[in-house]
């Protein structure tokens, strides 16, 4: 079954649940336009802007075999601007650090901002081994202590706010504060005109995984939405640090989700802006005063 068929497939489901144009927009820009055996839109990026740039080379020690360990080089893609306290930005599934492009912008001029290409994303390899929120949690440990950096705030959205979270409850003392923007806890907080057409996207992709790689790469990204996170309310209430909570009115997350994440947090603050799940980067002066005055704030 090609891109024709899931395109059909995607269409049906809404036209019987809604038909409004945010929920097709964010449906296509997670599947994409191709078929799950043709090229993969999910890791593409456009051109590159001037900044200042570099790898962070890890060695991760790894198991193999009983008793025996080996090291594996993993080259993380960044870009840092701005001086003051570091302000680390990590993007959603599929994107780029290009999607805070706004952000990098307007934050430089406060902080030392580090935009991060998680693994598999943008110009960051995938590396070996496992694939998961877990390990790009592992993975952003990996680098402020590359940088040396021994405290930091956290801006993530969605993937990226999945991922800022574990790596908060994990190690809460290397976080100042922390903004979730459009993050979700367990699959079922993403609206059902989103979450379906994405479990049918990856069905796909799994069928054709062991025939074509890119297939594979697709089904990979997409069963980060399908089978992950998974974190129990309970653990958030032991999260004692300053959060800001904030998604779009019309967000792919559903609302009552997002407020039970708000909710569940002993010091958050719940934060709804006018417009969909992508409003740092298609609203970003309301964006960014609302994350400005929550990191100003004492």
């Amino acid at each position: 079954m090609g891109y024709n068929s899931i395109r059909s497939l995607r269409q049906g489901f809404l036209r019987r649940n809604g038909t409004d144009a945010d929920v097709a927009q964010q449906v296509e820009r997670v599947l994409g336009k191709d078929e799950v055996t043709g090229s993969n839109p999910v890791i593409s990026s456009s051109e590159r802007r001037k900044s200042s740039k570099g790898f962070l080379l890890f060695f991760v020690i790894h198991p193999v075999g009983k008793g025996v360990k080996k090291g594996m080089a993993f080259e993380m893609y960044f870009e840092e601007a701005g001086e003051g306290f570091p302000l680390v930005l990590l993007h959603g599934n599929g994107e780029s650090h290009e999607y805070f492009v706004h952000q990098i912008a307007f934050f430089k001029q406060n902080f030392h901002i580090f935009a991060l290409d998680t693994r598999g994303h943008g110009r960051s390899p995938r590396g070996d081994g496992e694939f998961s929120i877990a390990r790009f949690a592992d993975d952003l440990l990996d680098f402020l202590d590359g940088h040396g950096i021994a405290k930091a705030h956290l801006l993530g959205f969605s993937d990226g706010g999945n991922i800022a979270l574990t790596f908060a409850l994990r190690h809460p003392k290397r976080v100042e504060k922390l903004v979730l923007n459009g993050a979700n806890i367990d699959p079922s907080g993403v609206r059902r005109s989103v979450q379906a057409p994405i479990e049918i996207g990856y069905a796909m992709a799994r069928r054709f995984a062991a025939r074509s790689e890119k297939a594979r790469a697709n089904a990979e990204m997409l069963g980060l939405m399908v089978n992950e996170p998974h974190i129990a309310p309970e653990e958030l209430k032991k999260l004692d640090l300053p959060v800001l909570v904030i998604a779009g009115t019309k967000d792919m997350i559903r609302r009552e989700h997002t407020e039970l994440i708000a909710r569940s947090l002993p010091r958050a603050q719940l934060v709804f802006l006018k417009g969909d799940h992508f409003i740092a980067n298609r609203e970003p002066e309301a964006f960014n005063r609302a994350v400005s005055a929550f990191l100003a704030a004492p």
